[in-house]
């Protein structure tokens, strides 16, 4: 298969950065664009030159389409990623892979019963500054990682997204919506994740929107907006989070990693970039690290990429579901531990992803 022709299914605030992402890999050919919105799936693949917009349920029936790109909201990924599969179609999906470990496994079960691959997003570690990181950490440049943090914190969606609704319902909150590029890292970095505890709550009720179409309409909040968590990973190294939407204000960092010979500042891994910034034992400063990668701009659909990589040399693709089930189990754990007040073990577990070695002859390796 020289390219994989793809659909995008969902034409929201997501499909812009994906059209532009996916058009710079050989592996794939963007074809087009669904919505259920018929008339934005045709005005979204005009404005983008795409040959096709039209529903779901055509993309779904279109043999021109092998690999299916669900950008639906986290409610209803679970549904679309199976109705992809049933229909014969390779799934790379926005994160969360879903809402729940039950539809979770069921996506991985059927993927498995069709011999096809899913894949998942967040793919921003395989961007420059988290496979630079990568790098330095199995290269030893901090000694032997000791402990971890991991902190996203902020404030205010509704002022600026177009339709921010479903990010106060369960499943759109920050630990679902902005936990799975921290818990990716980590697992991307340091490995898979054994024990959790956590507290979550909700101190702000309702929100405003202040921008767009919605302006003035008021939303109650009906998921936990702060969550607090430790992790205990399977190398027995401890990791203290906290995922909020409710911190007006904050200096903390990313993610950092600590280790016996120095410490490592990750950058946000919600990006593909930078910084990457490194202090050694007996040196005075902190140093910038120089990115040892490409892929360091906005390069959404560098999981899909890497998911035809996949498929054309036969070897596991990285962004792959097992990870992202792995990461959905662990921030429904986070939950469950704080529901019931105790330590929570983490049943699943995932390969740690093979680090990228670059690019030859245009493809990913």
């Amino acid at each position: 298969m020289d390219k994989l022709g793809v659909g995008l299914i969902g034409a929201g605030n997501i499909s812009d950065a994906y059209v532009r992402g996916l058009a710079m890999f050989e592996g794939l050919e963007l074809l087009a664009v669904s919505d259920i919105d018929v008339e934005r799936a045709k005005r979204k693949a005009k404005e983008h030159g795409l040959p096709k917009g039209y529903s779901p349920k055509d993309l779904l029936a279109d043999d021109e389409i092998d690999l299916a790109v669900n950008l639906t909201f986290p409610a209803v990924h679970a549904e679309v990623s199976l109705s992809a599969l049933a229909a014969g179609k390779h799934v790379y999906s926005e994160k969360p892979l879903a809402i729940t470990r039950e539809d979770g496994r069921r996506i991985l079960e059927a993927a498995s019963a069709s011999n096809l691959r899913i894949g998942c997003a967040p793919d921003t570690f395989l961007g420059g500054g988290l496979q630079t990181c990568r790098k330095l950490l199995d290269a030893g440049a901090i000694g032997e990682p000791i402990a971890a943090s991991a902190f996203m914190v902020g404030h205010g969606v509704e002022t600026w997204h177009p339709n921010p609704f479903f990010f106060f319902e369960y499943g759109g909150h920050p630990l679902f919506d902005m936990g799975p590029y921290y818990f990716t890292a980590l697992v991307h970095l340091l490995g898979p994740v054994k024990m959790v505890a956590g507290l979550t709550g909700t101190g702000i009720k309702q929100r405003t929107v202040t921008s767009g179409p919605h302006a003035r309409k008021v939303i109650d909040v009906a998921a936990p907006i702060h969550a607090t968590a430790l992790l205990e990973l399977e190398s027995g190294l401890p990791i203290t989070t906290i995922i909020s939407g409710e911190v007006m204000a904050s200096e903390l960092p990313r993610i950092e990693v600590y280790g016996t010979e120095g410490a490592l500042s990750v950058p946000d891994p919600n990006t593909f970039g930078g910084p990457v910034r490194l202090k050694t034992k007996g040196s005075k400063d902190w140093q910038d690290v120089p990115l040892s990668f490409g892929y360091t701009e906005n390069s959404r659909g560098l999981g899909a990429a890497d998911l035809a990589r996949g498929l054309t040399t036969g070897t596991p693709h990285r962004a792959s579901g097992e990870l992202a089930y792995h990461v959905l189990d662990v921030m429904q754990s986070v939950q469950d531990a704080s529901d019931q007040r105790t330590f929570i073990d983490v049943k699943s577990r995932c390969e740690k992803p093979a680090p990228l070695q670059g690019l030859k002859d245009g493809a990913l390796v």
